[in-house]
């Protein structure tokens, strides 16, 4: 009986699930206009239909070439996800962010970015080859001093048309799942 509990529950505990590596990278324009590199990229667990447990996934992280402000769009399985409203979305930071369409400052509870706007019901871990991406904020500032340094925290530029995107999927640790690197270069001749 106790050797029978035991295989129930390593069964249990090391689940079925198939865990996969997501990334895209588009150029774009920042805030300030400028060409640059957009990266998105989370990481999934896909368990079987038949398993108890519902498919997971971590937070979308977007990158823009050459800033050190990194969103992460979360939805409402995430506990970490703000108040902003439904879906798969950033909040604003306020001081930080301006809401583009109104021009007024952003505070937590204005979605700067939502993935799959059209489906407020949406969650990362059901996201497939595409998804839309709104952007509906802008940067108070794009670069801030620290120091004797400027950091710059562009991102994104707003549109009130959804960026489409396109995403791979690969087995997490195969090679297929190493993410594009930004050629910083680029940020030098700043």
């Amino acid at each position: 009986m106790k050797r029978l509990c035991l295989v129930l529950v390593a069964f249990v505990t090391s689940g079925c699930a198939s865990y996969h590596s997501h990334y895209a990278m588009f150029p774009a324009e920042n805030s300030a206009g400028e060409p640059r590199q957009v990266r998105l990229s989370w990481q999934s667990a896909d368990y079987p239909d038949w398993w108890f447990t519902s498919d997971k996934a971590t937070a979308i992280r977007v990158e823009t070439q050459c800033s050190e402000r990194v969103w992460r769009l979360r939805d409402s399985a995430d506990p970490q996800a703000g108040e902003c409203g439904p879906g798969i979305r950033a909040c604003g930071e306020a001081g930080q962010d301006l809401h583009a369409p109104s021009g007024k400052l952003a505070t937590e509870g204005v979605r700067c970015m939502v993935a799959e706007p059209s489906d407020p019901q949406a969650r990362v871990a059901g996201i497939g080859g595409s998804l839309d991406l709104l952007v509906s904020c802008a940067p108070v500032s794009t670069t801030v001093q620290a120091g004797d340094k400027k950091r710059n925290l562009d991102y994104l530029r707003a549109s009130p048309v959804p960026y489409t995107v396109y995403v791979r999927k690969a087995p997490r640790g195969s090679l297929r799942a190493k993410m594009p690197e930004f050629d910083d270069s680029v940020c030098d001749v700043q």
